[in-house]
């Protein structure tokens, strides 16, 4: 195991924390040192060395207990939500998307009727995105022969303009 010198320690603890709050993957990425020891130090800085259950990572909560949280914090303003949140770990954002994500599964999905216009919706832009490739691509060709055009009879006339000279100077 190795031993990393204090200073850098308390030095990117405080990175870690409030008010710069860089991310571990980041700090690890930019000094080689694993992210689980980066995780450990934030820990043990925050006092949670060895959490209670009741304040395990929201990684670990099952879907059970997200959805209790989600019960309990229903009522509560954003204040009261945000002082909820410290004192069981949580982020507010987290239980925002677990409340996202309770409201969604108990929503109507779409009817088969949808479902088939969507399929169809979407082959029909399949069909149209193509399309309008191909004629871009055809666009783009016939400018390129245009161009062409162009350049071959600026040189026939460039051609054609000396010859003209040289026969009425000899007449």
């Amino acid at each position: 195991m190795k031993h990393y010198p204090q200073e850098l320690k308390d030095r990117l603890t405080a990175r870690m924390l409030a008010p710069h709050n860089e991310s571990v993957a980041e700090l690890a990425h930019e000094t080689q040192v694993p992210k689980d020891t980066l995780y450990g130090w934030r820990a043990a800085a925050l006092g949670r060395v060895n959490p209670v259950p009741s304040q395990a990572p929201a990684t670990a909560l099952s879907s059970d207990d997200k959805f209790a949280v989600v019960l309990e914090v229903a009522r509560l303003n954003e204040h009261e939500l945000g002082e909820y949140c410290r004192t069981k770990g949580l982020f507010v954002q987290q239980v925002q998307t677990w409340r996202e994500r309770c409201t969604a599964a108990n929503a109507a999905g779409p009817s088969r009727a949808e479902q088939g216009q969507a399929r169809e919706q979407a082959r029909e832009i399949r069909q149209l995105r193509t399309a309008l490739q191909r004629k871009d691509q055809a666009l783009a060709e016939a400018a390129a022969l245009l161009l062409l055009q162009k350049k071959v009879r600026a040189l026939w006339d460039e051609d054609a303009a000396p010859a003209s000279t040289s026969r009425s100077a000899s007449k």
